[in-house]
């Protein structure tokens, strides 16, 4: 799946790994295991209350997840009343619907379908679609004009999405994620900043590298470690600025 778009985002570079090939193996046994796990949920829409929204996820949309605050909290933390806000990746909606109870505007894009659809449904559930626009977008295919704060909860996944689910949680060669990146200035305004979610469960070491690639200074704001099959694994909300 080529998530360029050649008229309106830079081409890409070659996902080069920064973690060993056991770290590897080890990232893709979790995925799979993920995966497998949530195939086997069934098909109905799950009900969930969190940091005071009420939101409908269908089984194709990446559900919230015990580490979701770490993000959430932070969108709330640094969102302003005169903040024009974009939501990339939106999913459920969440961190848009989060934002619009602070910000004057707020874009949410996401490139699953059924996400889109999830996401409008929950900003009308939750009473900001008078301040929430949502759209499909293959990263900034369909975003115009300039933001104060973006805010990214990307896949932390190099491997190649099979279903809708596994788009949320799979970036074949971080393709979205460069193109992300190759492109962000053009759509920050002069004081703005990005709020980033990622985890040693992707390749962080790559995120890291496009930070420095694209000259943004970045501070960690939210942080939390769990273990998993006995490895540690950590979960970082990074503020990013020019």
């Amino acid at each position: 799946m080529d998530l360029t778009d050649p008229e309106s985002q830079h081409p890409v570079d070659e996902y080069t790994p920064t973690i060993s090939a056991e770290q590897a193996e080890r990232v893709r046994q979790w995925h799979e295991n993920a995966h497998a796990a949530a195939k086997a949920g069934g098909s109905s829409n799950r009900t969930v209350s969190y940091l005071g929204t009420t939101l409908v996820v269908p089984p194709e949309v990446q559900p919230i997840n015990p580490v979701s605050h770490l993000l959430g909290k932070a969108v709330l933390a640094e969102v302003d009343e005169t903040d024009r806000v974009l939501d990339m990746g939106t999913g459920s909606g969440v961190n848009a619907i989060l934002a619009a109870s602070v910000a004057r505007e707020v874009v949410a894009v996401d490139v699953n379908p059924r996400a889109v659809e999830a996401a409008g449904e929950n900003v009308e559930r939750n009473g900001v679609s008078n301040r929430v626009t949502v759209r499909h977008s293959d990263v900034f295919s369909a975003v115009t004009g300039g933001f104060d704060l973006i805010v990214l909860d990307p896949p932390f996944r190099w491997f190649a999405p099979r279903d809708l689910l596994e788009v949320a949680t799979a970036d074949e060669n971080y393709r979205a994620l460069t193109t992300f990146f190759r492109n962000a200035r053009r759509y920050l305004t002069d004081q703005g900043r990005m709020l980033i979610f990622f985890g040693t469960s992707g390749d962080l070491g790559y995120l890291t590298r496009l930070f420095e690639q694209e000259s943004f200074d970045s501070e960690v704001v939210a942080h939390e470690a769990l273990d998993k099959d006995g490895w540690r694994v950590d979960y970082y909300t990074y503020l990013l600025t020019p």
